[in-house]
Formats: structure tokens, C-alpha cells, sequence
């Protein structure tokens, strides 16, 4: 295997007319994208987590149906799903590669809903290792999570070490600073986007079949934003003592020097959605399974880029994984 800070991984050049974080970010909305994965038809798993709930996951086999290569487990971020269009065309790329493919949903999300009673959060990793320990018929897990997926991966890989069975790892456009993003987020000029996740937030939270007590609607129904949302309605229902206090347990920058498995990360300075400073001040060389590539441009999980349609971050994610599994 190729030692980590040598793996030859393709440069990120934005292509025409995506100029921009925003551009970058909305292109596949835009653009209206859709995916045909029915090639590959999906089998549905469930996954026990131990306490009652379990969670659902859509899993694609290569042309052939065979089992020679690792199975991907791709990780949705905040209000998305298995369908979320950044999923299903990091699908399209792994299984046209020969990967297996497991689109899992977190707690609670969509296709998760009537298995499970609680909901996700960006550090609810114990549901991840609980699922990658119940995955078999593969001769091995690598993993790509977006945002707060990314988030999750990362706390996992941490926590876990060297016992993870996952082999290698890739994180994109990930808050690895919970409370600087909530900031970064809440800035006038994110209005539309803080405004729009707000509502998808509340939505997930009070949908059919979601255990919440009468305070905790009223908590999820008058929260002004993403903190009070956090603060009020997260942080409590699962043992925090607030915002700050989850923010501050559950960010994947403290997870860092325990990851033992080849880890890439990837994020781009003009991400609209999650500020760079905490890449920036981050002295990366000390983590010895993690690299960490921050672009200029490429906007919170776009990286639409030159030389191919496929997104930079997939064309890495494969690099990565055929060198960890050889």
C-alpha cells in the first residue's frame, strides 16, 4: 500500500460555469440531476442498533453480482437520506468502478423512520459501529461521508482505532468544528441556506412515527435557528447539557489522533455552508493515518471539476480505495 501523503490524488480545478462556493454547492439543484441507479438494483437491510431501532440501508452489487471488491458505505449529512442526490451519484461512480455500494440512512432519517424512534446527530457513532460489525459477504468496508456523515465517519474512526473493520476512509466537506459552523452558518449572507436547513431540520424531527414529548415539539416548533434548535431540542434529548457542550463532544477535530485506518479529508476554502479555519490552524502532519486537502474552490460538497463528470471527491475516494484493498 501506498504510504498516505504519496498517494498520487488528482487535482481540483472548477469547471466552466460553476465558478464560485454557491455555484459549486447548488449545481446539481440547478442543474436538476438525477441518478439511475436501476442497474444495480437495491436490496433493503436493516440493522439492528441494540435498543429497538434499526436502520435502513439500500445495498447495490457490481455488474456480475460478485463480492471481489470492498463495499462502499456512503453517509448522508444533515436532513438528507439514501436518495440525496450527492449519495446516489457517489453510487453510480463506485459501482461503475466494481464497488459494492450501502446507501445508509442515519436514525430517523426518511427510509429510516419506521424502524426507529430516536434521531441522529453528528456525533452518534455508536449506530456507525454498529452497523459496519453486522456487514458480511465482503472482503472488506471503506466508507465516504458527507458533512455531517463526514462528521460521524470521522468520530467513529477516532473512537474505534485499529478495531474499526472499516480500511480506509474519506470525509467531505466536513464540520469539523460544530460550533464555528453553526456561526458560519447563521451569517446574514447564509440566510437562505441557515433558513432552509432550519425547516428541513424540523421537518425530519416531527415526522409520522418520531418519539418526542410535548416540550420537545414545542422546543422543535419555536426554535429561531439552527443553535436554539440544538440547544433546545438535541443537546437535551440526548444527554448534553446544551448546544456548546454537544458542539464542543461531538466535533470531529478531537477525534483526529485516534484515526488508525488511511483517512483522506477534503474541503474547500469557499464552502458557503462550513468555515476553513479549523483546517487551516489544524497542523495535520501530527495525525499519522489522516490526509487532509483543502482547495480553493469547490463550494460544501460540489467539487464539480475538470477532466471528468464524476465529482473530484469520488475520482479520490477511488484512488484511495484501490490502494487500501489493493
Amino acid at each position: 500500500m501506498t504510504a498516505l501523503a504519496d498517494l498520487p490524488l488528482p487535482t481540483f480545478r472548477p469547471r466552466s460555469p460553476w465558478w464560485g462556493g454557491d455555484l459549486q454547492t447548488l449545481r446539481n439543484i440547478l442543474t436538476r440531476t438525477t441518478v439511475d441507479l436501476s442497474p444495480w438494483p437495491a436490496e433493503r437491510l436493516l440493522f439492528d442498533l441494540g435498543d429497538g431501532d434499526r436502520l435502513a440501508g439500500a445495498l447495490h452489487r457490481p455488474a456480475g453480482g460478485g463480492a471481489a471488491r470492498p463495499v462502499v458505505v456512503v453517509l448522508h449529512g444533515l436532513t438528507g437520506c439514501e436518495d440525496s442526490i450527492h449519495v446516489r451519484v457517489s453510487a453510480r461512480h463506485f459501482l461503475a468502478e466494481g464497488y459494492a455500494v450501502l446507501r445508509l440512512n442515519l436514525r430517523g432519517s426518511v427510509p429510516s423512520r419506521p424502524t426507529c424512534r430516536g434521531h441522529y446527530h453528528a456525533g452518534k457513532s455508536e449506530d456507525l459501529a454498529a452497523v459496519v460489525e453486522q456487514i458480511e459477504g465482503f472482503p472488506g468496508i471503506v466508507a465516504l461521508g458527507y458533512s455531517l456523515g463526514g462528521n460521524l465517519l470521522l468520530k467513529h474512526l477516532g473512537e474505534a482505532g485499529e478495531t474499526t473493520p472499516i480500511r480506509a476512509a474519506v470525509a467531505v466537506s466536513v464540520p469539523l468544528d460544530l460550533a464555528a459552523t453553526t456561526r458560519h452558518l447563521s451569517r446574514p449572507r447564509n440566510r437562505v441556506y441557515h433558513d432552509y436547513m432550519l425547516r428541513q431540520m424540523k421537518v425530519e424531527a416531527l415526522a409520522e412515527g418520531a418519539e418526542v414529548s410535548d416540550n420537545e415539539r414545542r422546543a422543535v416548533a419555536t426554535a429561531s435557528s439552527i443553535v436554539d434548535f440544538d440547544d433546545h431540542f438535541v443537546a437535551p434529548r440526548n444527554g448534553f447539557a446544551g448546544a456548546a457542550d454537544y458542539y464542543a463532544k461531538c466535533s470531529a477535530q478531537a477525534f483526529l489522533d485516534g484515526i488508525a485506518r488511511p483517512t483522506v479529508i477534503l474541503h474547500a476554502c469557499n464552502d458557503p455552508w462550513i468555515p476553513s479555519g479549523a483546517f487551516q490552524r489544524a497542523d495535520w502532519t501530527r495525525y499519522r493515518a489522516v490526509r487532509m486537502l483543502l482547495t480553493a474552490s469547490g463550494g460544501h460538497c460540489g467539487f464539480h471539476g475538470t477532466g471528468s463528470a464524476a465529482p473530484w471527491h469520488d475520482r479520490c475516494a477511488v484512488q484511495l480505495f484501490d490502494d487500501a484493498v489493493g
